[in-house]
C-alpha cells in the first residue's frame, strides 16, 4: 500500500507538461503528514509541497464521505471532525481552515459530481 505513490510517482514522470509535472507531485506526496509521519519520504511541514499538502485533506475527507468497498461512508460531521483532529499533526493547519471555510462550496460541488 505504501508503495502506490512512488508508483505513481515514477509513472508520472519524465514530462515536460506543467499539468503532469504536478500529478507527479500530488501523487508522491499526498500521503506525507504535517509533523513528519507521513511516507513515503517523511516530509514535515512546509517541506511538503502545497499541492501534497491540499491534496491529503482532500483525499481523507473524500475517502470519508464516499462509499468504499472496505468501508461505508461516513456522516458528514464525522468526517469534518476527523479533519479537524488531524490539524497540526496530519494536516497543514492553516489548510484545514481555509478547507473548512469553503466547506459550502465543497458541499455543492460534491452533490454536483454524485
Amino acid at each position: 500500500m505504501k508503495t502506490h505513490s512512488v508508483y505513481g510517482a515514477n509513472i508520472l514522470s519524465g514530462s515536460s507538461f506543467e499539468m503532469l509535472q504536478m500529478a507527479k507531485t500530488i501523487a508522491l506526496t499526498h500521503h506525507e503528514k504535517w509533523d513528519g509521519t507521513g511516507y513515503p519520504q517523511g516530509l514535515k511541514g512546509e517541506n511538503i509541497p502545497l499541492v501534497g499538502r491540499i491534496t491529503a485533506i482532500c483525499d481523507v475527507f473524500d475517502a470519508l464521505v464516499s462509499n468504499r468497498p472496505y468501508k461505508d461512508v461516513w456522516p458528514l460531521e464525522n468526517a469534518i471532525e476527523e479533519i479537524k483532529r488531524g490539524k497540526g499533526t496530519h494536516f497543514d493547519p492553516n489548510l484545514v481552515e481555509a478547507f473548512l471555510n469553503i466547506m459550502p462550496r465543497i458541499l455543492e460541488i460534491k452533490e454536483q459530481y454524485t
